[in-house]
């Protein structure tokens, strides 16, 4: 395992570093439709995921998975950084967008349910093997699907959430929130899911706004500690100013992406049946080891958590024997926050992936 640290350069703050120049209505929606078990009903359904499509011509391949709440275009610097480079799939995840959902939000999208949305689009559009970058729960989506499908997933990028592995036992949102005071809101998630909807669809923008913050734009102090609401903090905030590393423009795409389907499917990370089935079927395999090269990108100053001291105290690293670190200034989206600096770690990393795979992972990515 390696660790560094790497400090954020003053000129790297806003989206004057590069937002201006990306025009995410100029990138093509792409859709197929993928299976998907529906718990309630007890049947397969069909949904469709949205996708990006960025250099279909490039050798080596990535797909790009965000967190919540966001979209494809979150990954907008890391298009325009590598976009001669790379074939990039960015997905909208299900439930997010224009990416559709089954019924059932609280057991029907398990890690392993949206690991099939990954192999679903990489088949469909025709790749055999990938790189994952994945972003807060885009993150642990990457990790459980590069667990699973090491056939497909020959490497993977974990950007702010450390692998949270399954090896121990289950806990829920209320035993997490106890470890780390800052994750209340997601017992507010968890327990009343459908008031914590209704409490976000009120004002799509506002809570765009209220989550998507940085170090030099924080929320209030006592944002995300409730258990009962998660934008009470801001009661007393007539106006949240802006997305601070957006344009105008990149926010109103994100503000009429989201209104789509709003936030009606997007708290699957949350619900306890969606935690516990994840759980609970990767107990079933007994597999908690990750053998393929891992990059972790955490931030040190994130609102919501002490993410080395998670990485720590979960002995994350012992599961993943190809992993490096890196920490870099930044609260909870740093490849926004902070693009250049991000950026130029993750080429660092790209640029000796190669010298890393063992033979057999250098045949699979060759194949590309």
């Amino acid at each position: 395992m390696h660790w560094s640290t790497c400090l954020a350069l003053p000129f790297s703050l806003s989206f004057v570093a590069g937002a201006v120049t990306f025009n995410p209505w100029a990138y093509t929606i792409q859709s197929t439709t993928c299976r998907a078990m529906d718990r309630i009903l007890h049947e397969e359904v069909n949904i469709t995921i949205d996708y990006v499509d960025i250099n279909p011509t490039a050798e080596k391949s990535i797909i790009m998975v965000h967190g919540w709440p966001s979209l494809w275009s979150s990954w907008m610097y890391q298009i325009e950084e590598f976009n001669d480079e790379y074939r990039m799939i960015a997905i909208d995840v299900r439930g997010f967008g224009g990416s559709t959902h089954p019924v059932d939000v609280q057991s029907s999208s398990t890690l392993a349910d949206i690991t099939g949305d990954l192999t679903c689009v990489l088949g469909h559009v025709g790749i055999q093997f990938a790189i994952c970058l994945g972003h807060d729960w885009g993150a642990e989506v990457c990790y459980e699907a590069a667990r699973r499908r090491p056939d497909i997933f020959y490497a993977l990028i974990g950007v702010t959430v450390p692998y949270l592995h399954a090896a121990g036992p289950f806990a829920d949102s209320a035993q997490l929130a106890a470890v780390m005071p800052k994750l209340a809101y997601q017992v507010f998630f968890e327990n009343h899911t459908t008031e914590a909807i209704a409490e976000l669809n009120k004002d799509i923008r506002r809570s765009l706004r209220a989550t998507l913050r940085t170090v030099v734009s924080t929320p209030p102090d006592s944002f995300l500690t409730s258990t009962t609401t998660y934008l009470g903090a801001y009661d007393n905030v007539t106006e949240i100013p802006p997305i601070p590393f957006f344009s105008p423009s990149d926010e109103k795409y994100f503000v009429e992406r989201f209104s789509i389907q709003k936030f009606d499917h997007t708290l699957l990370f949350y619900t306890r049946g969606n935690r516990y089935g994840t759980w609970q079927s990767t107990q079933a395999q007994g597999n908690y080891t990750i053998p393929q090269p891992v990059l972790s990108v955490l931030p040190l100053n994130d609102p919501v958590a002490d993410w080395v001291f998670a990485a720590k105290y979960l002995n994350s690293a012992a599961f993943l024997p190809q992993l490096t670190t890196k920490t870099m200034e930044g609260a909870h989206w740093p490849h926004l926050e902070h693009p250049q600096v991000f950026n130029g770690i993750l080429r660092a990393w790209l640029e000796t992936l190669e010298h890393s795979l063992t033979p057999a992972q250098r045949v699979l990515s060759d194949e590309l």
